[in-house]
Parts: structure tokens; sequence; C-alpha cells
């Protein structure tokens, strides 16, 4: 069937009103199907609002997964899928910090054991992300520190989830200062270091004025550049949320953020109460199973 004017034995012939009005009902109906069919195809091709159920003992905790951070956000939907976690432990716990896990080596792991090293053969680029932050709830990729892994590639496996707690406008004031003055002890440490063999030379030729004459300089030089630097400032998000619900601000920037807690933060207070010992471990398992949503 056509839609519009129709032509037979050289006649153009105008359909009737219920021909029209059918043809346009077709029409619309078949464009709304491309449209659900399109939508729901780049939904899952985005992984937009991608969701995943972690259970425990304790009660169910609803994640959501960033479609920013999409290395990640796969990673986790992929080895969830296979059952990668099921049975792990929620091996290293701190109140008013975090609750960790996905180490493959907490499975049936005998009481007392230290944990923590295990994970696949492969880590993940960092994808750190301004706009994501530790708040209470955040999920974030484990890493080893900056002095063996300086690109802060995170874990194949093992994630956290923030308890952090409350603070106080002062504290985060506090926070700024210190992180600030970090980045111009490491903008004067850099600028000396490149300058040492003209020091040194100095000292070789016990040239006491010439040498305080050029740290003088270079002590200029690098204030200049820490004053033209960008300073550290937390966001009004940052803020009303460190302030309100609470979390772990100094982790910021550090470690890829790649998902949030969308129900059942009571469930991570609990998980953060439980009794420890030695590395932080539970001293009664906490044992998890994740699920994929959608």
């Amino acid at each position: 069937m056509r839609i519009g004017l129709c032509r037979v034995e050289n006649f153009l012939i105008l359909p009737s009103n219920t021909e029209i009005n059918m043809k346009r009902i077709l029409m619309l109906s078949v464009v709304f199907i491309l449209f659900l069919s399109l939508s729901c195809s780049s939904s899952v091709q985005t992984g937009e609002s991608r969701m995943v159920l972690i259970s425990t003992d304790m009660g169910d905790i609803k994640v959501k997964l960033y479609n920013e951070t999409p290395e990640h956000r796969d990673n986790f939907i992929k080895l969830a899928g296979e059952g990668f976690y099921d049975g792990l432990l929620f091996h290293r716990v701190i109140k008013n910090f975090m609750v960790q896990g996905g180490d493959p080596e907490s499975r049936n792991a005998e009481p007392g054991s230290r944990l923590g090293g295990g994970g696949p053969d492969y880590t993940l680029p960092a994808e750190i992300t301004d706009g994501f932050f530790h708040k209470k709830g955040a999920l974030a990729a484990a890493r080893q520190g900056d002095q063996v892994n300086p690109e802060r590639k995170s874990s194949g496996s093992q994630f956290y989830i923030v308890q952090g707690k409350v603070w106080r406008p002062g504290e985060l004031d506090t926070m700024e200062m210190q992180r600030n003055m970090g980045l111009q002890q490491t903008i004067f440490r850099k600028h000396f270091e490149a300058a040492q063999d003209e020091l040194n030379r100095f000292r070789a030729e016990n040239n006491q004025q010439g040498f305080n004459i050029r740290v003088a300089e270079l002590r200029e030089e690098a204030d200049s550049i820490f004053r033209a630097a960008p300073q550290f400032r937390f966001s009004e998000a940052q803020r009303a949320a460190y302030t309100s619900i609470g979390g772990y601000p100094s982790l910021d920037n550090n470690y890829t953020v790649f998902g949030e807690v969308i129900e059942g933060l009571e469930v991570i207070d609990k998980i953060a109460a439980v009794e420890t010992g030695a590395a932080d471990r539970p001293v009664a398992d906490v044992k998890m199973k994740i699920k994929v949503l959608n």
C-alpha cells in the first residue's frame, strides 16, 4: 500500500479519508516501533543505567554503574555475569572508611588468612573522572599504590564501597589547603631537582653568594609556577555530599569511581560495623553474590 497519491491507468486518484487515516495510523505505528527499538538498542550499547545487585547475609545493595567509566563498567558486568564474585568475601572492612571485596583468593579462605593480593591476570586503565567522587555509597576500584603503580591502574576485580563519615565545612577547607601545599611542595622539589647540577657547581666552586642567589631565583620561579597552576577546590556537589551523607574526600582523583549505591546504604553500615581482626578482615565471614539486573 502506498501512502499519498496513487497512479492508476494514467490517472491520479486521491485516496479516501478513511484510507488516509488508516495509512497515517500504520505509519505512526511503524515509526513508534522503530523508535522503541532504537532506544532499547542504544541503552544496551551505551550501558546507561546498568544495575547490579550485591547480596549478603546482611541485606542487598543495589548499585548503578556509570556509563562514563565504560571499561570498569563492562568488566564488572562480565565478571558478575560469569559468577566470579559469588562466594567471595568482603575481606577488608574499616569503619568510617570503606568495605572492600573481590579477591578470588577469599573464596573458602581459611579463618585468619591474609587476603587482598588476588585478582585476574590483568589490570584496567584508570578512568578517573572529576564528576565522580568518594561520597557515601561510591563504588570504586582498588589498586596498588602510586610507588609501584604511577598510572593508577585498577585491579581487575577488587573493589570497595565507601562508608566514610560526615565532614564539617572547616575540615574540607583544611583538606583543600593541605592538598595545595602538597602540590606546591611537588613543584618546588621538581624545580630544584632540575637545577641540581647547577647548584652542585656553585658548591664545588665554594661560591656561596652565587649559590644563595640561584636558590632565591629558583624559589621565585617555582612559586610563580605554583601560583599559575590550578588550585584544588572541592566542588559544590562534593561539599554538599560530604557535609550531609558523608564520604571520604581524601581519596578523590586518586582512584576510579565507577558506580554508586542507590539502595542499601544501611547494609554498608552493617558490614562496616562488624568485628575485625588482623589486616581488617572480619572475624565472621561476610560473603557476597553479585547479579546483573539489566
